[in-house]
């Protein structure tokens, strides 16, 4: 169900029927006009910075699972980012003196507005003001979080738990790389039974799968998951090669393979928080 007043897609949020609940915040493809007025690159290039179709993966993949995606481009605003990694060499409303200390990705500038990438370098023109910067963060960054944390609780309120799965996709690690990586930020997002059982559907499925290395999970699952209060979080980046063709640009021959493992994956999740709503029920 499409958003008027959002730049995102919400599905099944109102009733879930499930405690898992999906995110898919990097897949969006809608490059605002007044973004590509101050763009230094051609627009083409930054699909570089999409999690390229990993939305047709997670839609595919759901049934009825509560589900929100984000429609605009990560180049707009990265929705794995704090608000605080404001990148002062391209947001005119920050200043290095008063940032707090920039993270590894700011750095590397991949902030809150994505300054550059290492395939195709400085993707602005000019400076954002800090009005621009503040218009990006009140209506997409903020509405995307609330939304998000509005869904998990009902999912929590109706099953004694939820476990969001925050779909993104990766660049090839390389030969002897992961074709998966699960994040848990080391452990704090999710209990250990959650992401062995996503192990053990990729090893089923053939699938090689490292934990936490190299992508322990951002922000989003950094800030939505709450364990003691039954609301958990795991970030699951998926090789492009898998779904993608071979020029890894629009969905190819391993779709339907990567997406009955997702589908998987996601009943898993759900098998794996019964136990908690078998106690809520009990009590």
């Amino acid at each position: 169900m499409a958003s008027q007043q959002f730049p995102f897609d919400v599905f099944d949020a109102t009733a879930p029927a499930s405690p898992v609940v999906l995110s898919v915040p990097h897949a969006g493809r809608d490059y605002p006009t007044a973004m590509q007025t101050a763009l230094r690159v051609p627009l083409h290039l930054l699909t570089a910075l999409e999690d390229r179709h990993v939305d047709t993966l997670a839609l595919a993949a759901r049934r009825h699972e509560a589900t929100i995606v984000q429609r605009r481009a990560r180049a707009w605003i990265d929705l794995n980012r704090s608000e605080q990694e404001r990148d002062p060499a391209i947001d005119a409303g920050v200043s290095a003196k008063t940032a707090p200390a920039p993270s590894a990705k700011l750095r590397g500038g991949l902030g809150l507005i994505p300054r550059r990438t290492g395939a195709i370098g400085e993707i602005w023109r000019r400076k954002l003001t800090g009005e621009e910067v503040d218009a990006r963060i009140a209506h997409d960054h903020r509405p995307y979080h609330a939304t998000l944390a509005g869904m998990l609780a009902a999912a929590q309120a109706r099953f004694g738990v939820a476990v969001l799965l925050d779909v993104h996709s990766m660049p090839s690690l390389g030969v002897g790389g992961a074709q998966m990586v699960i994040g848990d930020r080391f452990g704090r997002t999710a209990p250990a039974r959650m992401t062995a059982r996503i192990e053990t559907e990729a090893a089923a499925a053939g699938v090689s799968v490292t934990l936490n290395t190299p992508y322990p999970g951002g922000y989003i699952i950094e800030r939505q998951a709450d364990p003691a209060r039954g609301i958990f979080a795991i970030q699951l980046e998926f090789d492009r090669a898998l779904y993608l063709d071979d020029a890894l640009d629009q969905p190819g021959g391993g779709l339907d393979a990567t997406v009955a493992l997702l589908r998987r994956i996601i009943a898993a999740l759900a098998e794996e928080a019964a136990p908690r709503q078998s106690a809520v029920a009990a009590e």
